[in-house]
């Protein structure tokens, strides 16, 4: 009877958590912020070596709510749009389709969302996990954009 109870309050406690996520769509971007590309991997790289600029790599999955917040609310942002299309080459892989398990298993994601900066080679910059406020995420572009340049003047 406990256990009875017990899974009652936590398939209530997902439903209630589904209810009140944010709903994304992934295949599409919203007019002022980030504007991801719908290449696949290899022409993003080819992409990022002919405009020589870092990578952006949003590595989401569709059920995962924080990667829903993420894309809804701050790569909505026109703040984080004007930098982040203007310094890298955006893409965003769902991390169980696509391209995106080969990419999760090369840069070794654990857990959703990862955001990978990469050089247009595909070392990484720097990396975060986790839901990023607007904030958060124009600093950790700032950072990732800086140390590409520093490491550009050095060689």
């Amino acid at each position: 009877m406990k256990t009875l109870i017990i899974l009652a309050i936590l398939a209530g406690c997902v439903f209630l958590i589904s209810c009140f996520t944010p709903k994304a769509n992934f295949a599409e971007d919203t007019p002022e912020g980030i504007k991801f590309n719908r290449t696949c991997w290899s022409e993003t790289l080819a992409c990022a070596k002919l405009e020589n600029k870092p990578i952006f790599i949003d590595i989401y999955a569709s059920w995962c709510g924080p990667c829903r917040k993420l894309k809804s609310t701050t790569f909505a942002s026109k703040d984080v749009g004007d930098l982040f299309n203007d310094s890298f080459i955006n893409i965003a892989l769902d991390g169980e389709k696509g391209d995106g398990p080969g990419i999760a298993s090369q840069y070794q994601v654990r857990g959703y969302p990862t955001l990978l900066f990469l050089d247009p080679k595909g070392n990484i910059i720097s990396r975060e996990v986790g839901y990023q406020d607007r904030k958060d995420l124009l600093q950790l572009g700032k950072n990732a954009l800086s140390q590409f340049l520093n490491k550009m003047e050095t060689n």
